[in-house]
């Protein structure tokens, strides 16, 4: 019988060196192809064709990876501003491009739950953000405090909305039922509101409402020595839209 003759792996195609950008497009691969929850090291030194000890020189774990992740995909947002428009209206669209950005993925609105992205992209959102909240009459302390409050009602509602889209979360319906199975006796204000006034509007009318609630909340804690916009003394504009 003939004897197998051994192949060299000169034949082989040389791999292409790790790198962290390389690391990050073939992330950007799984989630774009299989969904951000089958994202894992050693799914992705799979796809790099290498062990998950190699790409810890590059990523220290799953947290980072989903740090740097996110901040990829914030390259798809519009973060400039030349004060076309009033500020409000700008913080408004900017924050609705973050939440239907992370609604695309149920498994990286989650991750932007617990995880603060890491990279140029979430710089030049804070950026943005700071600029605005500043035209509105905010002072950078209270600005600051505002802008984890804003991004943290956004990512919330991403992950809820995603899950929606993806058929793993509860439906509006759900609640309406439980609201409505309200004891009289037990629930009387309750039963007196009606599941109605929970659930009625569409998701960007309350997205929208919840923003101005806060932004507007927000502005009622700015110092009252503070001035109007950046470094100023009182809010120019506090009415909501």
């Amino acid at each position: 019988m003939a004897k197998t003759e051994p192949v060299s792996r000169r034949d082989r195609p040389a791999k292409p060196p790790l790198s962290r950008a390389g690391i990050l497009d073939a992330a950007v691969a799984i989630v774009e192809g299989e969904g951000a929850a089958k994202l894992t090291m050693r799914r992705l030194a799979a796809e790099l064709d290498t062990g998950p000890a190699s790409l810890y020189v590059y990523v220290k774990n799953t947290t980072e990876l989903s740090a740097l992740l996110i901040d990829r995909y914030l390259a798809d947002l519009d973060l400039q501003w030349d004060r076309d428009g009033s500020p409000r209206e700008r913080l408004h669209r900017v924050l609705d491009d973050y939440t239907h950005l992370l609604m695309r993925q149920a498994g990286l609105a989650q991750a932007a739950l617990v995880t603060w992205p890491d990279g140029p992209h979430y710089l030049d959102l804070l950026e943005l953000m700071l600029r605005l909240l500043h035209e509105l009459g905010f002072d950078t302390a209270t600005a600051a405090r505002a802008i984890d409050l804003l991004l943290k009602h956004a990512t919330a509602s991403a992950a809820e909305w995603a899950a929606h889209s993806s058929g793993a979360g509860q439906e509006l319906a759900d609640l309406e039922s439980t609201l409505d199975a309200a004891d009289r006796r037990r629930h009387p204000t309750l039963v007196g509101a009606g599941s109605s006034v929970f659930v009625s509007g569409s998701h960007e009318d309350r997205n929208a409402w919840t923003i101005d609630v806060l932004i507007d909340g927000a502005l009622g804690r700015v110092p009252k020595d503070q001035g109007t916009g950046e470094g100023s003394t009182r809010p120019k504009e506090v009415s909501a839209r």
